[in-house]
């Protein structure tokens, strides 16, 4: 009798084409049409944040490498690159650099390693360097410039947002465009403003299957029933659904922030959840909120909430008996 030889190993099984540098540098690559709208709406102003978000991501990301005794590859695998961009691109263009640097480094610092590194992270790390800014130093994270297509020269141009939350737009009939929403042509953080230029970035991601598309679309029909249902009702103090979605940072909170991988759900069930949580506290926030904008704040609330909706949600193992 001939003995047969039998390989044992250990799970996973069934593997993927696709990597972690893969998939973050295709995420990259989404990235750029808004990355270049930025460039043509706030000129050089964005390529010195986005320069010092980089330097300074990469440079944290080394050091607490180089402290954890960690190999040095990981460093390339994209997912600081990632967070430098997005972090850049959620920062007003005015914004000094000594700042832009200082929320880099809190970005990976407090927001990923900390945590023990990509995977382990319980907020996205570029959404924690934002929100260290914004509680300490909230008047340079509130001051706005005009795109330098527009022939205005004010450091306080107001975004569509906070022009309607503070100045009642809509009965002034100062309401922002939305045509100028769609395209970019208004005040915003550096790579918010283009709507088209993210829905583009977007469609990729979805060809290359990279992001859940449950999330995106939990987070547009939530936000869209609740904002809807105060429009129909008062259509002259409320905007419209279309306006919540094309306005401030919508677009790259629900395709890029909601949808990282470490920091949502991985169930489909959790995944609607938590994206109807967010689009809830966003329309909560804007419409009822002391702040013109929720986006950032509702993603990383919802992120506390990731293991609790994976280990409720999760699927019954064939076989699984509940006790009763």
């Amino acid at each position: 009798m001939m003995d047969t030889a039998f390989i044992l190993r250990s799970s996973p099984h069934l593997r993927d084409r696709d990597s972690v540098p893969k998939i973050m540098y295709a995420v990259v690559i989404s990235l750029l049409p808004a990355i270049a709208a930025s460039f043509y709406f706030f000129r050089f102003r964005a390529l010195g944040l986005y320069l010092v978000c980089l330097i300074g991501c990469l440079i944290t990301e080394t050091l607490f490498l180089r402290a954890r005794k960690k190999p040095m590859h990981s460093l390339w695998d994209g997912s600081a690159v990632i967070t430098a961009l997005l972090l850049a691109m959620t920062l007003p263009p005015a914004l000094s650099l000594e700042l832009a640097l200082i929320g880099a480094v809190m970005a990976i610092a407090l927001g990923k390693q900390v945590f023990g590194g990509l995977g382990h992270n319980i907020f996205n790390p570029a959404l924690v360097g934002r929100a260290f800014l914004q509680v300490a130093f909230p008047v340079a994270m509130t001051t706005w410039s005009a795109p330098a297509t527009l022939a205005v020269d004010a450091v306080t141009y107001a975004t569509p947002l906070g022009n309607l939350k503070f100045q009642n737009a809509i009965s002034q009939g100062t309401l922002t465009p939305l045509k100028d929403l769609f395209l970019g042509n208004t005040g915003g953080c550096l790579g918010e403003t283009s709507a088209a230029a993210l829905l583009l970035g977007a469609a990729f991601l979805f060809f290359r299957q990279v992001i859940d598309w449950r999330i995106p679309l939990g987070i547009i029909l939530s936000l869209g029933a609740f904002a809807g249902i105060f429009w129909l009702v008062e259509p002259q103090t409320y905007a419209s659904p279309l306006f919540h979605f094309l306005a401030g940072g919508f677009m790259i909170g629900a395709f890029y922030m909601a949808t990282d991988m470490v920091s949502s759900p991985i169930t489909p069930k959790g995944a609607w959840i938590y994206a109807s949580g967010i689009g809830i506290m966003i329309g909560i926030i804007r419409l009822f909120g002391g702040f013109p904008e929720g986006v950032m704040f509702s993603i990383l609330f919802m992120n506390t909430f990731v293991p609790l909706i994976n280990r409720f949600t999760r699927p019954r193992i064939l076989g699984e008996r509940r006790r009763t």
